[in-house]
């Protein structure tokens, strides 16, 4: 239902949307005219086109318009799929799903086989002639074992029957088939349907891709007719035209190629006749008639397919219209989704597992992916302030008594604050996978900005910086972040630290080259002007330098917040026990689709996030950007 609602809103927004735009078209000023930056600002209603426009496509190509519009079409479908397969082996035989009868087709490749399989041994100088005539007798033998398999007159009358027997039980459920009182099941087949139809879960639900047992009245016909089918199609490939004729060539050639093989104690030639008996077994287990033998049952055949797609009724449009790019097939007992429904999930199956996750008492592996625990401020405190600010307190720290008792005093007292050993409210803090990596970076990030602008404002703006520090930024800021990775974890483990610090390598290059760009790129003509007016360095570097180097700065970060997340995932992968990249690594080795295109959709919005925070920034810190 909400999917459903969302559709329709989709849509009324978009419409409503354009023709917003194509009215503020007609108003707008004649003076804006081709180039003026101003015409790119606003456009709100296209925002929300192509918001719609992409949520509208997620919604149609994983299938979640027909989940929710038709919830049992899936289900329906799957029946469906069933009886398609039980035909397919069936039509397999005839001229219907190949070009030619399977029969037809095996005798011509077998016959190939046979003559060139003559012309190998024929041309073959390291066979004795002997060898050469014995099994070329072999093979023209079973080249004229083959009719007996294709006349009339070897036919037996028992497998005349069968086939007729088969071909009566096609008519019949084609017969029955369209009938509203199809299928008639009986008191314990109707029990154990409704026993399974209970614990069966719903379409999309996790565990299964799509219900495998009939859940509405076409569904079940389709589901008893593909029974049916099977069991006809299980009797017909059980079946051989063996008749006595080629029962006696076939034991003949046997007989022949185990006196051969017997015979091989002098270190002949044992390739050709392996090969040889493989042949012959393939004609066994082939199945092989004469010419009209299957005339009737392939008539019935396609008569029943043509009756069970005109049963389909709507449901084919269904599937036409709302399962793009792919259908439901069936495999054996079960049936999944084949096209984008497989691996794009659904918004609504999404949304639900990605709203299980948050909840503390599911999460991933024990760990929410966005929470909050209870923490005291002296845990805070303890990690923000540093130990050694303890240490520098003039006096000692207290000793024990004879007692056994330890009175403290000011200096121990400062190192229980320090270190959060002291009783204090608690306060909510973040925590879960979203949260870790979000922090790491944060951290990251600052640190570079924080190290890496001054350095890159001295290199601009100093000779012996720019000479000094250039070669060793440039020595490591091409290497990919990734090469890094397993010398950093190496070095500092898999904790926080190491992956913070990777964050910390990947942007301070380039911090340090958006400052060093800016800097260099001040007008000289804005610093000749303050020099004239009596600014001191310190001023011109504030009031001058800085605020010019803002516009490169700022895109720094822009690009540095993009590589921060890529290489954060990265690491994450290679080790982790939290984080995005952890879950969606974990996620991949147990194809959990859901939750890998959840971490694909947190990343995203995360990175969307910073990038919109630094264009506010932006907008508030340069105003004058893009009008000089």
């Amino acid at each position: 239902m909400v999917t459903g609602f969302l559709t329709f809103f989709i849509i009324f927004a978009v419409i409503g949307s354009i023709l917003y735009g194509r009215r503020l078209i007609r108003t707008e000023k004649s003076d804006a005219v081709f180039g003026n930056p101003e015409r790119a600002k606003g456009g709100i209603h296209w925002v929300v086109v192509g918001t719609s426009f992409l949520i509208l496509s997620w919604l149609y190509y994983s299938w979640d318009i027909a989940k929710s519009f038709y919830p049992k079409s899936a289900n329906e479908l799957c029946q469906v799929a069933k009886v398609d397969e039980s035909l397919l082996s069936l039509k397999y035989l005839f001229p219907i799903v190949e070009r030619q009868h399977k029969s037809t087709a095996i005798i011509k490749r077998e016959n190939l086989n046979i003559e060139k399989k003559i012309t190998l041994i024929q041309n073959n100088a390291n066979l004795k002639s002997k060898d050469k005539e014995i099994l070329i007798n072999i093979l023209r033998k079973t080249k004229l074992m083959i009719p007996t398999l294709t006349s009339e007159k070897y036919l037996e009358d028992n497998t005349k029957n069968i086939v007729n027997e088969l071909t009566a039980r096609i008519n019949i459920l084609m017969a029955e088939f369209p009938k509203d009182s199809y299928p008639t099941l009986s008191v314990k087949e109707k029990n154990e349907l409704d026993i399974g139809l209970e614990k069966q879960l719903g379409w999309g639900a996790t565990g299964m891709e799509v219900p495998t047992l009939p859940e509405s009245k076409r569904g079940l016909k389709f589901h008893v007719a593909a029974v049916e089918l099977n069991s006809i199609s299980d009797e017909f490939f059980e079946m051989r035209n063996h008749n006595p004729e080629y029962l006696r060539q076939s034991e003949s050639i046997f007989s022949d190629i185990k006196k051969y093989m017997d015979g091989l104690d002098d270190g002949r030639e044992l390739d050709y006749i392996k090969d040889i008996k493989k042949l012959v077994r393939r004609i066994e287990y082939a199945s092989i008639f004469p010419p009209k033998t299957l005339n009737e049952f392939e008539k019935s055949i396609v008569a029943f397919d043509e009756v069970q797609k005109n049963e389909q009724g709507g449901l084919t449009v269904i599937d036409a219209l709302l399962f793009p790019a792919g259908k439901i097939v069936s495999n054996g007992s079960q049936c999944s989704e084949a096209g984008p429904g497989r691996w794009l999930p659904k918004p609504s199956d999404t949304f639900r597992i990605f709203g299980d996750l948050l909840k503390p008492s599911v999460g991933y592996k024990m760990i929410p992916m966005l929470w909050y625990e209870m923490m005291g401020v002296n845990q805070i405190v303890g990690f923000v302030l540093p130990d050694w600010i303890a240490d520098i307190m003039p006096g000692k720290y207290p000793i024990h008594k004879q007692d056994g008792t330890v009175d403290p005093n000011f200096k121990s007292k400062v190192l229980d604050v320090v270190t959060g050993e002291f009783k204090a409210f608690k306060i909510p803090i973040p925590a879960g996978h979203i949260w870790d990596s979000f922090l790491r970076v944060f951290l990251g990030l600052s640190l570079g900005i924080i190290m890496g602008v001054p350095l890159g404002l001295f290199m601009g703006l100093n000779r012996f910086a720019k000479g000094f520090f250039d070669p060793l930024v440039e020595l490591y800021r091409p290497v990919p972040p990734l090469a890094w990775a397993p010398l950093v974890i190496t070095v500092f483990g898999i904790d926080n630290v190491g992956k913070v610090f990777l964050l910390f390598m990947v942007s301070f290059s380039i911090m340090i080259i958006s400052a060093r760009a800016g800097a260099s790129g001040t007008q000289l003509s804005k610093i000749h002007a303050a020099h004239s007016l009596g600014a001191s360095r310190w001023q011109i570097l504030r009031e001058v330098i800085f605020p010019n180097s803002l516009p490169e700065i700022l895109t720094g970060i822009r690009v540095a917040v993009g590589m921060c997340w890529g290489t954060l995932v990265a690491a994450e992968f290679l080790a982790g026990t939290t984080g995005i990249g952890f879950v969606e690594n974990v996620a991949r080795k147990y194809m959990q689709y859901e939750v890998i295109w959840i971490t694909i959709f947190v990343m995203g919005m995360l990175g969307l996030l910073f990038d919109v925070t630094i264009r506010k920034i932006i907008v508030k810190t340069i105003p004058w950007r893009g009008k000089g």
